[in-house]
């Protein structure tokens, strides 16, 4: 919602050059201004040519852009040391600043809130979800005064909503996804309504779209991808009208462009991607008539760029990182013009920062987080390797926070 001289009240829905209906008297003056952001968490909108004098006329060319603001910390989870990592993000060098280590027993997966208050961290041993509260000045982690909830086993994809108010875990043994309601103050977690719905077999990978309309779920032992839709109101997943669609061999990640036109999923058993487009209005799956590009070995995440210009593999087992780049206009995934970038022992998951520029790779192995400058015209990932930072014993995911 924009405001002029503090009323006259305009709301928007995108992006654009905006004008106000009310005309202003002769030699007037007008200071624009935000009166309230979007709900959707991931974007931040910032006003420009607000202000000045106008003659006799309704104040017009307010320009007004919304992007995701830039990253201030980054958090691994190790599997192996009982801990999760904390670094303070360097948003003009793309350097790692360690921060406080949080003991955290035996976590799995992690997703942090869209507007930078809290983690939500899983338990491998299907101990279920904690909450921690983000310190905005240093990044540090520490326990919100609410009891860990029951995922029904092991929480292997997880993610909020982008309006910050609704959970949702996937439960890898229990074929299903957990939903949760999240406290706007606290960030404690309360089961919904109906606080599960049932997925295919061995389901992992789980992406929202930018609008948080739909949810999509990779299920490995199936080959499918299921879909839902989100109760604007009560976050509540029902089934879409084609609640399943064919994948590949091992589906075990789904990521969907920042567009919300297009969704790729990682098949595991095909080392390769497939892709879809998005209904607009009903959220439905429909594969892209291209032929899928191959991954390396043992695909384990993929990522899309925040841009929407690249998308990225690790690979286990051929120790690397598979790049490519998006078609804007079709979605289709074509190999980089260096398709194939050697990283550390056993690469598990990748986060970008929201400009572009950055990498950060979870390297398994080697206990460690690697750090990449992206090339901005190819998608070619480019180590630094003095930017490398030690993580915890066997890291497995990564996310970057505001």
């Amino acid at each position: 919602m924009l405001q002029n001289n503090a009323g006259d009240n305009l709301p928007i829905a995108t992006d654009g050059h905006f004008s106000f209906v009310t005309p202003l008297a002769d030699g007037a003056s007008y200071a624009v201004s935000i009166k309230s952001q979007s709900k959707i968490l991931t974007r931040v909108c910032t006003v420009s040519n607000g202000s000045g004098t106008i003659a006799a006329a309704t104040v017009s060319d307010i320009q007004v852009v919304c992007a995701e603001p830039p990253s201030r910390f980054a958090y691994v989870s190790n599997g192996n040391s009982d801990s999760v990592s904390a670094y303070a993000v360097d948003a003009t060098t793309g350097t790692l600043r360690p921060a406080a280590t949080l003991s955290v027993p035996s976590p799995y997966a992690l997703t942090i809130e869209p507007s930078g208050r809290f983690v939500y961290v899983s338990s491998a041993l299907g101990n279920g979800v904690s909450a921690y509260a983000i310190d905005r000045t240093t990044g540090d982690l520490h326990p919100i005064a609410a009891p860990t909830v029951a995922a029904g086993g092991i929480s292997a994809g997880m993610a909020v909503d982008p309006t910050g108010r609704f959970a949702y875990f996937v439960n890898l043994v229990g074929n299903s996804v957990r939903a949760f309601n999240i406290d706007p103050e606290t960030g404690a977690l309360s089961a919904m309504a109906v606080p599960s719905v049932a997925t295919g077999r061995a389901p992992y990978g789980i992406a929202i779209d930018p609008t948080g309309r739909f949810a999509y779920v990779a299920n490995i032992s199936d080959a499918t991808v299921s879909a839902f839709n989100i109760d604007a109101t009560s976050g509540a997943l029902s089934p879409m009208a084609i609640p399943t669609v064919a994948a590949g061999a091992g589906a075990r990640d789904i990521a969907v462009d920042p567009s919300g036109r297009f969704a790729y999923v990682l098949n595991q058993g095909d080392w390769n991607i497939l892709a879809y487009s998005i209904d607009p209005v009903s959220g439905a799956l429909a594969p892209l008539a291209t032929t899928p590009p191959a991954t390396g070995r043992a695909p384990f995440s993929i990522t899309v760029d925040p841009k929407g210009r690249f998308a990225y593999v690790a690979n286990l087992d051929s120790h690397d990182v598979s790049a490519y780049t998006l078609d804007a206009l079709t979605g289709a995934l074509a190999p980089a013009v260096t398709p194939t970038i050697p990283t550390g022992n056993r690469p598990a998951s990748i986060a970008i920062e929201p400009n572009g520029k950055f990498a950060y790779v979870a390297d398994n192995t080697d206990n460690n987080v690697s750090v990449y400058f992206i090339d901005v015209v190819s998608g070619v990932l480019n180590p630094q390797a003095a930017l490398t930072v030690m993580a915890g014993r066997s890291p497995n995911k990564i996310f970057l926070s505001r």
